[in-house]
């Protein structure tokens, strides 16, 4: 059926797709948190089913038409609405790509790979995974094709473009090129640094997991997250997930070390902050969106890094860990904590790493998944190949799989393309968080009272509200001055790491 606005009726159209993703997004948490493993057969039924739904919807015979006929009348459309339809169209064009059978054998794939690789991890067994992994990959290499030819891009750029619209390979090899030609020399010069200075003083625990949930809790109401709207929980990998509407973030708590959890929640909340800072207007409509996972993860990294591994944040929050955890001492004071937080060391865990080396963790992911999907590296010598690599970026050879190439969930939940993000992420944050400094040059300060209502507020103003009107690079050069570059990044790493 064609109505006559064919704009207001894909306007319907994509309202109803965005109810079903929302509802398999619940699924999707809930699969990760609080389902009994017993219901995982049951589970990828049900999340199978909705993709399916939602590709059926989306690839109906009529759509080319009603896009078509909405792309002529696009002068009588608003801003927001001439973006919603270029957006229409590039869910589409991905969508339609895909034959049905590939839609639903992706999303059961994943779903039995995911549940596979939590016991491969906790047990730092690669072979267990390998066949549900190789079917996954298999199935990646056959989306990326599709799509590719839909796309007029290669396999790998089609894959990355889901997770950034516009992405390219091309620009990524460049933006890497141009950090590896500074990192290795920073990293060294750090390092001899840090050795000239007594090492910070460690903090002992146990810490109760209650505890750390408390604090955690705390310092996220204060940076902004609405718990009206959101849950903090448990999971095996720490994820953001769920809806504007109903955020839930998730850490993984350590007794023995309770950073890993709490900067976990800190980087969480700066998704979910994104994601409930998107225009309300638009919640049910591709322009509603994030505009994709480079600007995703600058919210969270800006967030965990830029502001809360600042000396003003922790001098806030350095009090308030003395009390949850009832300590006191040398250890506990507000400089050595935020030395323990800014301490620079190679070590083999990507989310624990910190912005020296991180970007050398996204290179080698990089690296190597661009390897798997052309064929050009076995899946079945990918641990041996992920040793090599971090022997040659950082010095190190995991001692385990568990702590190698079996530490993330991406790969085993079909995120082929979404690492490069990271660091483009970790980039556009220096952009931004100098932007924000700039334009409120008492930013520090109210962070160092535990107020982030003014970067909130100018956050929700230059890229939360932006929701997907406007490209990246739009969007950064607006909020900055500048397109996605290196050159912020660099200057916040030699300013605190060289200079303070």
């Amino acid at each position: 059926m064609i109505v006559n606005d064919p704009y207001v009726e894909l306007e319907r159209r994509f309202a109803r797709m965005s109810d079903v993703g929302r509802a398999a997004a619940i699924l999707n948490w809930d699969r990760s948190t609080m389902m009994p493993d017993g219901a995982s057969g049951d589970r990828a039924d049900q999340l199978a089913t909705l993709g399916l739904i939602a590709h059926e919807m989306i690839a109906a015979p009529e759509m080319p038409e009603l896009l078509e006929r909405a792309e002529e009348g696009r002068a009588s459309l608003d801003p927001w609405q001439a973006a919603n339809l270029r957006e229409m169209r590039r869910t589409w064009v991905h969508e339609s790509a895909l034959p049905a059978d590939l839609v639903e054998a992706r999303t059961r794939a994943c779903s039995a790979c995911e549940l596979a690789w939590r016991s491969a991890k906790k047990n730092a067994d690669f072979k267990s995974l390998l066949p549900t992994l190789a079917e996954v990959l298999t199935i990646m290499r056959r989306v990326g094709e599709a799509k590719a030819a839909a796309l007029g891009t290669s396999l790998y750029d089609a894959l990355l473009d889901e997770f950034e619209p516009g992405g390219r390979s091309g620009r990524i090899d460049a933006l890497f090129a141009e950090l590896r030609g500074f990192l290795p020399d920073l990293l060294g010069r750090v390092l001899e640094r840090q050795k000239s200075r007594p090492d910070p003083l460690p903090l002992e625990g146990p810490f109760p997991v209650e505890a750390q949930r408390r604090l955690g809790e705390e310092l996220i109401r204060r940076i902004g997250f609405d718990f009206h709207h959101g849950r903090l929980d448990v999971s095996a990998h720490p994820f953001t997930g769920g809806t504007a509407d109903d955020v839930r973030i998730t850490t993984r708590y350590d007794e023995q070390d309770f950073a890993r959890a709490l900067m976990g929640v800190l980087h969480e909340t700066g998704h979910g902050l994104y994601e409930a800072g998107l225009p309300k207007a638009w919640r049910r409509q591709p322009v509603g969106n994030a505009r994709g996972m480079t600007l995703h993860e600058s919210q969270s990294l800006l967030m965990e890094m830029q502001a809360c591994r600042s000396d003003a944040f922790l001098a806030f929050a350095a009090p308030r860990m003395r009390a949850a955890f009832g300590k006191d001492g040398p250890a506990w004071t507000e400089d050595n904590i935020h030395r323990l937080y800014t301490r620079v060391a190679p070590g083999f865990i990507r989310v624990d790493a910190d912005e020296v080396t991180y970007p050398l963790h996204i290179m080698l992911r990089y690296r190597l998944e661009r390897a798997m999907l052309a064929g050009d590296l076995p899946l079945a010598d990918l641990p041996g190949a992920w040793n090599d690599g971090m022997r040659e970026l950082l010095g190190i050879v995991p001692p385990d799989d568990s702590l190698g190439c079996l530490q993330d969930i991406h790969w085993p939940d079909g995120g082929w393309g979404y690492f490069p993000t990271y660091t483009l992420g970790a980039l556009a944050a220096a952009q931004l968080f100098a932007a924000a400094r700039r334009a409120n040059p008492d930013l520090m300060e109210a962070i160092g009272r535990g107020d982030f209502a003014p970067l909130l507020a100018w956050l929700r103003t230059n890229v939360h509200g932006k929701g997907s009107i406007a490209t990246t690079d739009e969007i950064l050069t607006a909020a900055t001055g500048t397109p996605l570059g290196a050159s912020a990044f660099k200057a916040h790493l030699e300013s605190r790491y060289l200079q303070a």
